[in-house]
């Protein structure tokens, strides 16, 4: 369960609220008693995935086409095994449209 703070305890002790957040708490931040935002941790890079690629699932993520999941259950070698070549991105392209089509 998220922890609770006012937007004044935030400002007034923002480097323990961090210190919080950085340990996996989350932080929902309210005004007159209603939740506007929430501080999350940011996701971690798993361990041998490409700095490149992580961007790029980061950036998918912001977009709102995918959510990074909070633990993976994939090994680290799987991120060293070589991948396919895809220049024109069809298979991202495949993978929207099935979501859309409701597959």
């Amino acid at each position: 369960m998220a922890k609770a703070a006012k937007v004044s305890e935030l400002k007034a002790g923002l480097s323990k609220y961090l210190a919080r957040v950085k340990r996996g708490e989350q932080i929902v931040i309210t005004e007159r008693g209603r939740p506007v935002a929430k501080l999350v941790p940011l996701p971690k890079r798993p361990e041998g995935m490409d700095a490149g690629e992580w961007e790029r699932l980061l950036d998918l993520e912001r977009r709102g086409i995918l959510t990074i999941p909070e633990q993976s259950g994939i090994p680290a070698e799987f991120w060293t095994m070589p991948r396919g070549e895809d220049p024109e991105g069809l298979v991202l392209k495949q993978l929207l449209d099935d979501r859309e089509s409701g597959w």
